[in-house]
């Protein structure tokens, strides 16, 4: 049975209609889907004032998803991102969630390992550690700008046992400061994902081999990050149509991600948050059929992302094949992008050269729409 409200009415705007992502209640169905903007510029990469500023300018989306958040000094793999494993981010996370939840938000943090997607330059030139010893060809972010990935060390079986204990102790930590809930991070080119990946998975144990022992990292990833919680306040973000370099997907790494997501259907998660493919229906919106294949695998709320506009969002809610759209590259130039699909005004541009890099500019200096964008379109 799905924990969401009913289905919305095709008539105005049902992402502007409230819905239960499990125990999260949502005024509406525009979530902020997580965007790394590396604005933790500071040795112990800790959240700032500024973090609080951009994060409440945009409490009135109905649920913030943070930026993926390291789970420990070993998951780090991209410059300047908060992590969640100190006392001192707990209390930089604290200010962020009293000023979302002081004007009415409701915020969840993104836990996130880069895994073999890592560089030494990050790790104090140790290796980054994988599934297994292969280089996953992909490219990180380091002090000094982006280097190529490199062979990783295997993870033994201590590692992986490390690692499960460091997303439980994110999530507790998380708690600690003041989030709704948590969301796992097992989409793109990182460490989860890794796992999942049959040409970066090559291993003979148990956590290898097979799909069910390529997956089961995930699942008891998935349970030791619910253990903090009451009820269902755990979102956990999948990619199966990711495309590009060892992590291509096809037909083999579909139904693994079948199985996968029937299998999440057990356990206490508040949502799915899934990543569509790049490729465009024809009509230009995004692909339809990728979430009504996993709408019919997973039982519980389903929150799509990849590609969606005010138009496609609220028909791919009023079809019924998902219960809220995120949106992340809106939301950078767009605060208050719930008031401007409300009253259908036109979006403002980011600008990509602040993206990743710099202070304020470009963070929390985007304006809000005035009224004379409005449009009846």
């Amino acid at each position: 049975m799905r924990t969401t409200t009913s289905r919305p009415v095709a008539l105005g705007q049902p992402l502007l209609t409230g819905a239960d992502l499990g125990d999260l209640r949502l005024p509406n169905r525009v979530v902020m889907a997580p965007v790394t903007r590396a604005r933790a510029a500071n040795d112990g990469l800790v959240p700032t004032e500024l973090h609080a500023v951009y994060y409440a300018q945009r409490a009135g989306a109905g649920l913030i998803v943070t930026e993926g958040t390291w789970v420990s000094e070993q998951a780090i793999g991209f410059v300047h991102v908060p992590g969640i494993y100190s006392a001192e981010q707990v209390a930089g996370w604290r200010r962020v969630t009293d000023a979302v939840h002081a004007l009415g938000g409701r915020i969840v943090l993104q836990l996130w390992h880069t895994g073999a997607a890592s560089h030494p330059d990050h790790l104090g030139g140790r290796l980054p550690a994988g599934p297994s010893a292969v280089d996953p060809h992909e490219r990180s972010r380091t002090p000094s700008g982006f280097k190529p990935t490199v062979t990783p060390r295997e993870m033994t079986a201590d590692d992986i046992a490390a690692t499960v204990a460091g997303f439980r102790a994110a999530s507790a930590n998380a708690r600690r400061a003041g989030f709704d809930g948590v969301e796992i991070g097992a989409l793109g080119t990182f460490l989860l994902a890794q796992f999942l990946h049959p040409r970066l998975n090559r291993r003979t144990d148990g956590y290898g081999g097979t799909p069910a022992g390529r997956r089961r990292l995930l699942l008891e990833i998935v349970d030791a990050v619910a253990e903090p919680w009451e009820g269902r306040r755990v979102g956990l973000r999948l990619s199966p149509y990711w495309t590009g370099g060892r992590f291509q997907a096809d037909t083999g790494t579909r139904a693994d991600h079948d199985a996968l997501v029937a299998e999440l259907g057990d356990r206490p998660l508040a949502y799915l948050h899934l990543r569509g493919p790049d490729r465009a229906a024809p009509d230009g919106a995004p692909d339809f059929a990728a979430f009504a294949r996993y709408r019919r695998l997973f039982p519980g709320p389903l929150i799509a992302n990849n590609g969606f506009d005010r138009r496609s969002g609220n028909a791919v809610i009023a079809a019924g094949l998902a219960d809220a759209v995120s949106y992340a590259t809106h939301f950078i130039a767009n605060p208050d992008l719930v008031t401007r699909f409300a009253l259908r005004q036109e979006l403002a541009a980011g600008d990509p050269a602040t993206y990743y890099t710099g202070g304020a500019a470009g963070y929390v200096d985007y304006p809000a729409a005035g009224a004379d964008r409005w449009s009846t379109s």
